[in-house]
């Protein structure tokens, strides 16, 4: 394995992890415009994001297993090509329906970068090295969210909607040509079991594990609130009269947020164990949630700012999680970890996408639809932790028995 990684291939890990969140955000402030454009429902233009995140879940629930057994660079370099073709078709779109088809085409090829660059880390370093590589990189994704917006709304303002999607092209392109001057990680010359030998194993490993399913629920718990607030933030604040760029802009104190959040945790872990800290998360997301919540049933906002200050709060709680339950979540299946990471996103993405399409298609009703669905998602932050209480139980007990 490398002892350290060159500042070429962290500038790779960098672009790759931010892939997603670059194709997922950067078309935000130009919902309205594009739901003109096509003459179509607000309902119909949430829904690209929806498709998205479909596209998302269940490619990455194939990419794992894929390139754990065909080696990670072929598959990254399908996935690519893939995302930069349906980008281009994105951009020529002549009406709605084409436009969610060629989204989800868009999201199969993004998800091949969200899964193996985790993966590849994992393949070529070892203890503080790996964990060096993934604390330089984090805090990049995490800038993500409000950085694409506000290209998006440059590029929205200065060249129209579709330059957006000519952008993610060229940057596919790029992704592409630094992935070609990488070399192989994954031990693709071993004797393999057949495939779906493998996966039966693999799968149900993972699935029979309590810690788990806990983690990922309070991980796609999390994820949900966020995207349902992603969805339709958007048709929101456009109601109550923000420009584009406007919007681009809200997402710039969120992402703030999410730093604090995750540089506190790696503060507090220096001093605490993370199922010390996971608790007092946890409350600080449902209050979050609570709150919005109330605000929305008991009062009618005119401006985003009752509504953005306790969301900063609910990224402070995600920033802060996330890293927790993702690590505790696959710590137990090294001898699977590209197919265990697979797994995790795709629940995750699969709950994510269905948030977002309940905002979708109760657009109409405004910030009450968001916020509810977020209070949803509060609860279900709930019940994965009280899995996750009952897992640590359980293994206590078998420890004290064996």
């Amino acid at each position: 394995m490398n002892k350290q990684p060159s500042n070429l291939t962290l500038v790779w890990f960098a672009c790759l992890s931010m892939l997603g969140f670059l194709a997922t955000d950067m078309y935000l402030p130009a919902f309205e415009v594009i739901r003109t454009n096509f003459d179509t429902s607000q309902s119909l233009i949430g829904l690209t994001l929806s498709v998205f995140l479909l596209g998302m879940a269940l490619g990455q629930l194939v990419y794992g297993p894929l390139s754990d057994r065909i080696g990670r660079i072929k598959v990254l370099l399908g996935g690519m090509t893939l995302f930069s073709i349906a980008s281009a078709l994105c951009a020529m779109a002549p009406n709605v329906e084409i436009f969610l088809f060629t989204r989800f085409l868009q999201a199969l090829g993004a998800c091949s970068a969200t899964v193996i660059w985790q993966a590849v880390v994992i393949d070529r370093y070892e203890g503080k090295v790996s964990e060096r590589v993934f604390a330089t990189i984090m805090p990049l994704v995490a800038l993500s969210p409000a950085l694409a917006p506000l290209a998006g709304a440059l590029l929205e303002h200065q060249l129209g909607w579709r330059s957006i999607f000519i952008a993610l092209v060229a940057f596919g392109a790029v992704l592409a040509v630094m992935t070609l001057k990488e070399t192989e990680s994954a031990p693709v010359d071993k004797k393999q079991e057949k495939v779906l030998v493998q996966l039966k194993r693999d799968y149900q490993q993972i699935l029979s594990s309590k810690k788990f399913v806990g983690n990922m629920v309070i991980f796609a718990a999390c994820s949900a609130a966020f995207f349902a607030y992603l969805t339709g933030s958007p048709f929101v604040m456009s109601a109550m009269g923000y420009s584009g760029a406007d919007i681009g802009l809200s997402y710039a104190p969120q992402t703030v947020g999410f730093i604090i959040g995750g540089y506190g945790c790696r503060a507090l872990l220096a001093r605490f164990e993370g199922k010390q800290i996971l608790p007092w998360l946890v409350k600080l997301f449902f209050a979050s949630v609570l709150v919005m919540f109330l605000i929305s049933t008991n009062t009618e906002p005119t401006t985003i700012w009752p509504i953005l200050i306790p969301f900063c709060f609910l990224a402070v709680a995600n920033g802060a999680i996330y890293p927790i339950v993702v690590s505790q979540a696959l710590e137990d299946f090294k001898n699977c970890s590209a197919t265990a990471a697979g797994l995790l996103n795709f629940l995750q993405t699969m709950i994510c996408f269905a948030a977002s399409g309940i905002v979708s298609a109760f657009a109409m009703h405004g910030l009450l639809t968001v916020t509810t669905a977020m209070f949803v998602a509060g609860f279900l932050s709930i019940i994965g932790f009280a899995i996750v209480v009952k897992a640590r139980r359980q293994t206590v007990l078998n420890e004290q028995t064996a």
